[in-house]
């Protein structure tokens, strides 16, 4: 464990990971599946990252009317699907119909909106690993933080488990309470005060924030409160190589096809 894997106290914080071993995360995470290439959140995206060398796919989970966890990152369908309104708004049955392909091209038609189950069970078959953000709708942070916890503890078997992450305190805090063995990490664009005590009280290893938050102060800091430290969304040479040389442990990126995975 890090230093930041124990409590004030000494205790062991729940949801850590056994780091003696090193960060069992590869540095290169596929942003949304690999959404550039492919439609984002869907499992032809998971596949496009993969068949470009990647491992570790970032997704974003929320929730239908009816409490099922699928991968959607808006919460309107409009953008990424051919149905129209909010998705908290629809039952599993509605949302599972949808087109959610052809707005990224002819040739992903009838790609489908994934579960969260349908993602890990896919993971497991190949060996790949997921960064899981709870991306709650207004107002249902805690319950699809919860639901999100059930799944993974339910249905993640395989090691490393998923990381999971959010910009929303509720539904980190829930899911903790659902899942305390998966590991958590405090999701934001910047550093902000109170940000360490945050993080501990939520039993965090990492924090992910924007790239533009990172410079030496910043990841020196960090890496001294014991938390890993993760970048968002790295698509350039010149950023990627910025972020490498302060030591940065992540870097999520859309471009799986031209970073290495």
């Amino acid at each position: 464990m890090t230093p930041g894997d124990r409590s004030p106290s000494g205790e062991a914080r729940p949801g850590v990971l056994e780091t003696r071993g090193g960060w069992p995360y590869p540095r290169w995470i596929a942003h949304r599946g690999a959404g550039l290439l492919a439609p984002e959140n869907t499992i032809a995206a998971f596949r496009a990252g993969a068949a470009n060398g990647f491992r570790m796919f970032e997704c974003d989970a929320r929730l239908s009317a009816d409490g099922e966890v699928f991968l959607l990152h808006d919460d309107l369908l409009e953008r990424t699907t051919d149905g129209h309104g909010a998705a908290v708004e629809f039952d599993w049955a509605a949302l599972s119909r949808l087109d959610a392909g052809s707005w990224h091209g002819p040739g992903y038609a009838g790609e489908r909106l994934p579960t969260l189950a349908g993602v890990i069970q896919e993971c497991e078959a190949h060996g790949w690993m997921l960064n899981v953000e709870i991306k709650p709708a207004p107002g249902d942070e805690e319950r699809t933080g919860r639901r999100v916890g059930e799944v993974l503890r339910a249905q993640w078997r395989s090691a490393p488990p998923p990381l999971l992450s959010s910009f929303s305190l509720p539904a980190l805090a829930a899911a903790a309470s659902a899942a305390p063995g998966v590991p958590r990490a405090l999701l934001c664009e910047r550093l902000v005060p109170g940000w360490r005590s945050c993080a501990a009280r939520l039993g965090c290893v990492a924090i992910v924030a924007a790239q533009a938050a990172w410079n030496e102060e910043t990841a020196k800091v960090v890496a001294e409160a014991g938390f890993r430290r993760l970048a968002y969304t790295v698509n350039t040479d010149a950023e990627a190589a910025r972020l490498a040389a302060l030591g940065l442990e992540g870097l999520i990126t859309d471009r799986v096809d031209h970073f290495p995975g």
